[in-house]
Parts: C-alpha cells; structure tokens; sequence
C-alpha cells in the first residue's frame, strides 16, 4: 500500500488549524535541541501522523514541531529516518510531500557528517553546495506522482545558490566559519573504511553521512528551494585516531549545536524580511 501525503498533511492541519509554514526544517542526529527554540504551535508524534516512517536510531526524537523560529512560521522534523533502518525508498519521499502540501516553499536540512580535510574538523559547519548519492537508492523510482512533478527533473544547482549565498553572508556577520563542499551519502549504517574515504575524496566529496539526498531528491522534484548545513562531528575513517562510534558522533555534535542554532536562526529572521520585501514589492507593482 503507498503511504499517503495527503492524509499526513490533513491530519497536521487539523492539529494546528490556520497555520501555514513557510520553511520545513529537518534536524539531524544530536542536532535535536534546536526544536525548543520554537515558538510552538503543535507538537506531533510522527507515530500519530498517519503512514509516517518512523527512526529507530538514537538522537532522532520524533517529533514534528509546528511554531515560530526566527520569527518565520516553520515545520520542523525533529529526526529522520535513514536507508539503513529497512526503510522502503519511496517512503521517504513522505514526509517531505507532507511538507509540501501544508505549504513550506524551502526546505532547511541539517546533519552530521564526517570531514575529509582536517582544516574542516570536529565542531565545523559546511553548507553543502552539491551531493554524490552513492547509495545507489532513489525515493523517485516507481511510478511518477505528476501532482507533485515531472518524470524528469534537473538537479543543477539542487542546493539553492541564493540561499547558499544569504547563510553565507549570515555566518560571516555571526563570525562563524562556514564552509562549503560536495556531501557524499554513504548507505550505512557502518562507518565507512579509510580505503573507501580516500575513494571518495577522488570522486570529489568533501564530507560524508548516512542522510540527506533523499529529501534533497524529493524536493527538488516538487519544485522547492533546498538549502543544507553539515555539522562536522569527526574526521573520516583513516584521518584521525578517534575510535568512529554513534556515541562520539553525538557527542561531537554539540560543538557546533549552539553556532548552528545562531545561524539557522538569524538565517530566518533575515530571511523573513527578504520575503516580506518582495512580497511588499510584488503587491505594489501589482497596484501600478
């Protein structure tokens, strides 16, 4: 049976009757904490919205979270869940859908990741500015939903440049280093060998994790803009003398949880006025 975005979607709008977010945000693992910086609205279980998958793994509440941060009016997913968990392919592609249908227009992605360049090491930030999807996995395979887009979708500049551009000019006036590179999607759930890290580092990544491309593939097909941030929480396989665990990645995680949580936040709050700008500005050429 194919789960059902809109039902999900129906079953979030009667939870927070009248509100519509504008920006769907996904929080990766240990990046949690985020989620009560919210003005909250609605708080769900993803076990109470119907047909939603559910994460099985530590560090990943949840919950979908319905409120206000940064003064913008988002959804937030308090967790995902990840190939490696049995997850059918096409089941991911629902919660995004879901996201969609109750009205966000971008979508925020967070993560942790592990870096392959030790300038970049554990407490860093990356934007990501493309991705290599070597899981061999698509959420899209299957039989097209034309509701939401083509058969056939581009995915030049799958990381918008503008949005890309506005954290960027967010970080460097916070005095965060924010890095940009190519996140390579790893299947797991074992951590990769250092033979395969120096691999990848020739196919041209500059991070890897066991997430993202999914929702990354979902969206772009639907039409939204997507912008995603790393946070490095360790140096690749082979790189460092660190033992890789799912403990020290969460551990990891907080080094840059509170420079995240500043970004993403001012990020919005920016981004509120940009849109309020131009919603103002296409109102009044309307009136001319």
């Amino acid at each position: 049976m194919t789960a059902n975005p809109n039902a999900a979607a129906e079953f979030v709008k009667q939870a927070a009757p009248g509100f519509t977010p504008r920006v769907g945000i996904v929080l990766g693992s240990g990046l949690g904490e985020l989620a009560d910086k919210i003005d909250t609205v609605a708080s769900i279980d993803y076990a109470d919205i119907p047909d939603f998958p559910r994460s099985s793994v530590e560090g990943h509440a949840g919950r979908l979270i319905l409120g206000r941060l940064g003064g913008m009016p988002v959804a937030c997913m308090q967790g995902r869940v990840h190939y490696y968990e049995g997850i059918e392919a096409q089941a991911v592609a629902l919660p995004v859908r879901m996201l969609k249908l109750l009205g966000i227009e971008i979508l925020l992605l967070t993560n942790a990741a592990g870096s392959f360049h030790k300038k970049m090491g554990p407490g860093s930030l990356m934007v990501l500015n493309d991705h290599i999807n070597f899981t061999g996995r698509n959420p899209l395979i299957g039989e097209n939903d034309e509701a939401f887009g083509p058969r056939f979708f581009s995915m030049e500049e799958a990381y918008d440049p503008i949005l890309r551009a506005h954290l960027q000019a967010v970080a460097k006036e916070l005095g965060i280093k924010l890095h940009e590179g190519v996140y390579l999607h790893y299947l797991g759930p074992n951590f990769e060998t250092p033979a395969e890290i120096r691999m990848f580092k020739k196919l041209g990544a500059d991070a890897v994790g066991m997430s993202t491309t999914p929702e990354v593939l979902v969206a772009r097909h639907a039409g939204l803009r997507v912008a995603a941030i790393s946070n490095i929480t360790n140096l690749a396989a082979g790189m460092s003398e660190t033992k890789l665990s799912h403990e020290q990645t969460l551990e990891s995680a907080k080094l840059a949880a509170a420079d995240l949580e500043k970004l993403v936040i001012v990020f919005l709050e920016t981004l509120k006025r940009e849109l309020l700008k131009a919603h103002l500005q296409s109102t009044k050429d309307g009136n001319d």
